[in-house]
């Protein structure tokens, strides 16, 4: 389920952004606008990351192997931390250099209304592919709201969709605020200066994105619904007498789960393994990205 709706939410945007960006640079070079040249290195970097977070959905699905018992689920979290080292290099830093340049060697715009009409598709263009990413997200989310699940949610690729395309929606209006200035008084520092204000919005969202997949990086805990549902699994189950504690592991879109619990007195090894079993099989039917999961009777912790 999480597999394809980051799926459908990435070529959403991969199409957004590939139309954008030749519209984008066709126009930069026509108007000469460094706002619209910024914004055009944004969306061919945003393809580029498209393509990584695919790569990186279609390595964590291989199955484990001796190498990687676990499977490789993770890899998903490095290629979406790549994505935010690139959109903070490519996108940000360049932005502000040729914001920069601008102002230091400023040139007079050629039709600026032609970047203008360009910058107006793009923002309907964007906004299309942002309303695919949240249709997405809403089946995921459940009754959370946005900021809940952006805080709770262990799917890096929709994250990083997301912060793209908010921040591809914030910079196109910049440039054509930004621009619209600099056409209309003829002065070319506004273009420069839109510039720059691209590449800072950009660095900041980069920012937030790989703190996001940092801790996913780092290793996190399954969602708090799941470690919930599980809980109350173990709790609800007659033949436990305690659990002494349960860990969850987020791999990608599989969880692993141990559990140490104490069994009711006199119960049978034959008759332990038989009900642990039971209750592993139980625990995978009502939480299907359960991957893993590890029981082990004791008597104490």
């Amino acid at each position: 389920m999480e597999s394809h709706s980051s799926t459908r939410a990435i070529l959403y945007a991969f199409l957004a952004n590939l139309g954008i960006a030749l519209a984008k640079t066709a126009a930069a070079l026509y108007t000469r606008s460094g706002s619209m040249l910024a914004e055009a290195i944004h969306s061919y970097a945003d393809c580029g990351n498209q393509v990584l977070l695919f790569i990186g959905l279609r390595q964590s699905e291989r199955p484990p192997d001796v190498e990687h018992p676990m499977g490789y689920g993770k890899i998903s979290y490095f290629w979406s931390f790549i994505v935010a080292v690139l959109l903070f290099s490519m996108g940000g830093l360049f932005s502000i250099y040729e914001g920069l340049h601008k102002l230091r060697d400023p040139q007079p715009l050629s039709q600026p209304w032609v970047g203008l009409v360009v910058l107006g598709i793009s923002i309907g263009l964007e906004i299309s592919s942002l309303v695919g990413a949240l249709r997405e997200i809403n089946k995921l989310r459940a009754r959370r709201s946005l900021r809940e699940w952006v805080e709770m949610t262990r799917n890096a690729e929709l994250v990083v969709v997301l912060g793209e395309d908010l921040a591809a929606i914030f910079g196109l209006v910049l440039a054509f605020v930004f621009l619209g200035l600099a056409s209309v008084t003829g002065n070319t520092a506004f273009d420069a200066a839109g510039s720059i204000c691209i590449g800072t919005v950009l660095i900041v969202v980069s920012v937030f994105v790989a703190t996001r997949i940092k801790s996913l990086i780092v290793g996190r805990s399954a969602e708090p619904e799941v470690r919930a549902r599980i809980d109350a699994i173990l709790a609800a189950d007659e033949h436990i007498t305690r659990v002494f504690n349960t860990l969850t592991l987020q791999f990608g879109p599989k969880v692993m789960l141990a559990a140490k619990i104490a069994m009711r007195p006199g119960i049978s090894i034959d008759h332990a393994i038989d009900h642990i079993n039971a209750l592993e099989r139980r625990l995978r039917q009502a939480i299907p990205q359960l991957g893993w999961c590890f029981i082990e009777p004791d008597n104490e912790d």
